[in-house]
């Protein structure tokens, strides 16, 4: 039977798992549970693994997988919105109409358009002319979609590790706490956390050993939303 704390910790995990497809960071369950250090979050995390509920994959970042749910969160699977992400090489702008995403079914073809940085930003994603086919479950919500693969190492305690391949879908706005796209002054892209201070624009990453870089409103333009992540193994 867990308490009331391990129970409120593991719908959250839940919750943001349906929602973003990767768990929250200590400090957004410090913070989501009220607690004042994250020493208490490493005891509930600790309890749920021994009661089996929760898996902690080791060596990586914030890596932890559900195993069951008690019975009064099993029929809370309806997710507050979409999440699966992965990683491209690839002009936005001057994507060709065969680019677009084609349904096929239960799956669908997105274009990988590319690399982009977890790290320093690199040149700006130009063209790609292959084609990934992901399950339609990610996709969760409307608009255009694609990939990009991920280079670096800058976001790795949101789950995102170098050669992963994230899924973008394709918009121009972002709400604080979105994993996104950005291009900064026309010619770099990056994969960061969105963060806007009055009019100035914060990329955070998720790694301490990278510093958050802020940028005038007019120098980040945002090309798309974080929803979902593949990775090889």
């Amino acid at each position: 039977m867990l308490t009331r704390k391990q129970l409120d910790l593991l719908n959250f995990i839940h919750e943001r798992l349906q929602r973003d497809g990767i768990p929250p960071s200590f400090d957004e369950m410090k913070e989501a549970l009220d607690l004042r250090s994250k020493s208490g979050i490493h005891r509930l995390i600790t309890a749920l693994e021994e009661r089996g509920f929760i898996r902690r994959l080791a060596h990586r970042a914030r890596a932890i997988e559900i195993l069951k749910l008690p019975e009064s969160l099993a029929g809370q699977a309806t997710p507050r919105g979409g999440f699966t992400p992965r990683i491209i090489e690839g002009n936005l702008s001057a994507r060709p109409a065969a680019a677009m995403p084609v349904e096929t079914g239960r799956a669908r073809e997105l274009p990988i358009m590319g690399r982009i940085a977890a790290g320093m930003p690199i040149e700006a994603i130009e063209d790609g002319a292959s084609n990934i086919t992901v399950p339609e479950t990610m996709l969760r919500g409307s608009g255009n979609h694609f990939a990009l693969e991920v280079k670096g190492d800058s976001m790795i305690e949101a789950g995102i590790n170098d050669g992963d391949v994230v899924v973008i879908r394709e918009g121009s706005t972002a709400e604080n706490g979105d994993i996104v796209v950005a291009i900064v002054e026309d010619h770099e892209a990056t994969l960061k956390r969105f963060r806007r201070h009055g009019n100035s624009i914060a990329l955070e990453a998720a790694n301490p050993a990278y510093e958050t870089r802020v940028y005038p409103e007019g120098k980040v333009r945002i090309q798309g939303r974080l929803v979902g992540l593949i990775r090889t193994y």
